[in-house]
């Protein structure tokens, strides 16, 4: 596992573009992707939709990434 960014490319709106996120980011969205049952891309392009204009794509979702595991870890609390 590396903490260096590796850049991917995602097609949003019919239009590519490349976004840059850590190894355990790009596998954790792509976990969240199947369980929702959606296409990466797809779910991305909500992500993208969804975020202030002044940020990122990455940051919208590392973010996305992060809140839903801290969501998941307080449905699983004892």
């Amino acid at each position: 596992m590396t903490g260096r960014p590796v850049k991917h490319s995602l097609t949003l709106q019919g239009h590519r573009t490349s976004v840059s996120l850590e190894d355990a980011f790009w596998r954790a969205f792509r976990r969240i992707a199947a369980e929702d049952g959606k296409p990466l891309n797809a779910l991305a392009a909500e992500i993208d939709a969804g975020r202030d204009p002044g940020v990122g794509l990455a940051s919208a979702i590392r973010v996305f990434v992060l809140e839903r595991a801290q969501s998941n870890k307080v449905k699983n609390a004892p």
